[in-house]
Order: C-alpha cells, then sequence, then structure tokens
C-alpha cells in the first residue's frame, strides 16, 4: 500500500511503510478527516506530539500543514528508522525530533504542553485507556490541547479519563476519532 502526504508544503511526497512490524497506518480518508476537523479548531500547531508514530504519516501531515514542531514516539527501532528517514526525504527533520521509547515513557520524560496531541494506537491494544489516563495526568496536556485518537469502532473508549473529557466522535469505516479535551475540575 502506499501512502502520500495529503495537503502542504510536501503536498504528495511518498510516505515509506515499514515492513515486519504490526504498524497499520491511518488510512488517507482517516488522515484526512483528524486534519479537517483539526483545521476547523485548532489555531496554534506550535508544538504537536505523535504517539504511535509507526511510519510518521500523522506528524508529517502535521508538518507539511505548519506545525511548528513535532515529538515521534515509537517504541519499534524499524519503525522510528522509518520516520527518520521520511523526515529527512521531505526537508522537515530541523521541526522534528524521533523518541525511540514506549509512549508510557514518552509521557513521563518529555515536556509539554503541546498543543496537539495525535494518537493512534494498535487496535489490539486494549490498554490504551491507561495510557490516556497517564496523558491526562501529564504536564503534556493543557487547557488548550487537542488530543485526538484514533481506535477501532469495535472498541469503545471511556467519555472522559482524569481531566480528558471526548467532545466528539467521529467514524470512518472500521476507524473512529475521538477528540478530548482537558476540562476544569470545579
Amino acid at each position: 500500500m502506499s501512502m502520500r502526504v495529503i495537503s502542504g508544503s510536501v503536498k504528495g511526497f511518498p510516505i515509506k511503510m515499514p515492513k515486519g512490524t504490526p504498524t497499520r497506518p491511518a488510512t488517507e480518508l482517516v488522515r484526512g478527516a483528524i486534519f479537517s476537523i483539526l483545521t476547523s479548531s485548532v489555531d496554534d500547531w506550535t508544538q504537536v506530539l505523535d504517539l504511535f508514530s509507526g511510519s510518521g504519516s500523522l506528524g508529517i501531515e502535521a508538518l507539511s500543514r505548519g506545525a511548528g514542531s513535532v515529538d515521534f514516539v515509537d517504541q519499534e527501532p524499524r519503525c522510528c528508522a522509518i520516520i527518520r528517514e521520511n523526515i529527512e526525504k521531505t526537508g522537515l527533520s530541523c521541526q522534528a525530533k524521533v523518541h525511540c521509547i514506549t509512549v508510557s515513557r514518552a509521557i513521563a520524560a518529555l515536556k509539554g504542553p503541546y498543543n496537539i496531541i495525535l494518537m493512534d494506537p494498535p487496535y489490539k491494544d486494549t490498554a490504551i485507556g491507561a495510557t490516556i489516563e497517564q496523558l491526562a495526568a501529564s504536564p503534556l496536556v493543557s487547557m488548550d490541547t487537542t488530543v485526538v485518537i484514533t481506535h477501532s469502532t469495535r472498541f469503545k473508549l471511556e467519555q472522559c479519563y482524569g481531566v480528558l473529557c471526548m467532545k466528539r466522535e467521529y467514524r470512518h469505516g472500521d476507524s473512529t476519532i475521538a477528540i478530548y479535551k482537558k476540562e476544569q475540575l470545579s
């Protein structure tokens, strides 16, 4: 399956996929929907975090559309190598940093807050709720952060994880896009 950057400064650029990994990249339809939602709802794209990066397609799409910088996180060394290759070939590497560690370690170690956090975890990952809870309790999320999580339509996410609460949900075939924002505790 060949994938390309949908829009922006490196529109049409082919994205190389990691071979021999369980990575399931977001389809063009889903990526298009995610960025249509973000373009209409988020003004500040200064700092973006791409968790479970895989090929880096979501973070690269964000950079192509004007994000200031993107931190890519994936624990699989083959994925990290592909992400580095993809961002170097796009000429966007000066705005990107690849962290080849677990998402849990990244949430604990990175400095925030981020404007946008993109999460495209493996669809078989049933422990994603614990990861969202950890993210909600971290300094990576501020009142202005938009968290976008793609998941299988067969798996239902909770309405709230700590202070992160779902604002909207969109279905696209086998994928669901959930938008979370931090809520003020009363």
